[in-house]
């Protein structure tokens, strides 16, 4: 009787142990913001060769667009500094994972798939998934079924066009730009990508006029800050902070800085950022 109560106060001993050692953990997990600011810098995932959104400014050499002002304000709330990670579509959620990068700024779509592994902000930005083709090419979303097109590796439009067009043949590549050379050489009939991040490569690119964007939409995509699952004092910093940046006029000053009026490719903010 006493070897049976020793053994059971032994078990007990070692589940408590378990449990306060799975507490542990997910108290280090879900204070993320103490450790942010204790550290005194936010790590962000950003795009370097996407632009709009992140791209190497050639003058300063620093990473600039419409993803890393939003990034600026965050690290701004958080009264930290901010580090920029170089990432590309593919890598994004991995560097987040692995502890490289704190939270992903780097024009995630939210999709359900995602979310599984990752929590997200609300969307702070909206746009849709776009081709673009040669300009001798169909106008005709639906003619390019059994085309093969380019996409980037990692992204929803390559994901979209598994499902919209079964009987296409899709190429992935690293970034944009890659997908773009892609085309020029006739690997692909077409290649998909944010209609954002289409209008700035076209407006960067020599031969330009040699190509279009075709007007339907391959698919909507809402764009948000992704942040390792259960951190929700992180995600709520930052869900006020997007609210904020709208309410006070920053977050469309943000856009108009980079697709709007005063830009080379001026695109219409057909969205707010809202509460969900």
């Amino acid at each position: 009787m006493a070897t049976s109560s020793f053994l059971n106060a032994r078990q007990l001993t070692a589940s408590g142990l378990l449990s306060l050692a799975i507490a542990a953990s997910f108290g280090v997990q879900a204070d993320q913001l103490a450790d942010i600011q204790k550290a005194g810098v936010v790590r962000v995932a950003t795009f370097d060769s996407n632009p709009p959104f992140g791209s190497v400014d050639p003058k300063t050499h620093a990473i600039v667009g419409y993803d890393v002002d939003f990034a600026k304000a965050l690290a701004a709330k958080l009264g930290v500094k901010l580090e920029l990670v170089a990432t590309n579509p593919a890598n994004r959620i991995p560097l987040l994972q692995s502890g490289k990068a704190d939270i992903i700024v780097a024009d995630i779509t939210i999709t359900p798939e995602r979310a599984k592994v990752i929590d997200f902000s609300i969307p702070y930005f909206v746009t849709g998934q776009q081709f673009l083709v040669p300009n001798s090419s169909s106008d005709k979303l639906d003619d390019y079924g059994k085309a093969r097109i380019g996409a980037v590796k990692g992204t929803t439009g390559e994901q979209e066009l598994h499902n919209r067009f079964p009987d296409s043949r899709v190429l992935s590549y690293d970034d944009i730009p890659q997908a773009l050379t892609a085309l020029r050489n006739g690997n692909v009939q077409a290649i998909t990508q944010d209609s954002t991040i289409l209008a700035g490569l076209l407006d960067g690119a020599p031969d330009k006029d040699k190509y279009k964007v075709l007007p339907e939409l391959l698919s909507k995509e809402e764009i948000g800050v992704g942040v390792k699952k259960g951190e929700t004092a992180l995600l709520k910093l930052i869900n006020d902070e997007l609210l904020t940046l709208e309410q006070n006029g920053q977050a469309t000053s943000i856009y108009d800085t980079w697709f709007g009026p005063g830009t080379t490719s001026p695109q219409p903010r057909l969205f707010k950022i809202e509460a969900r």
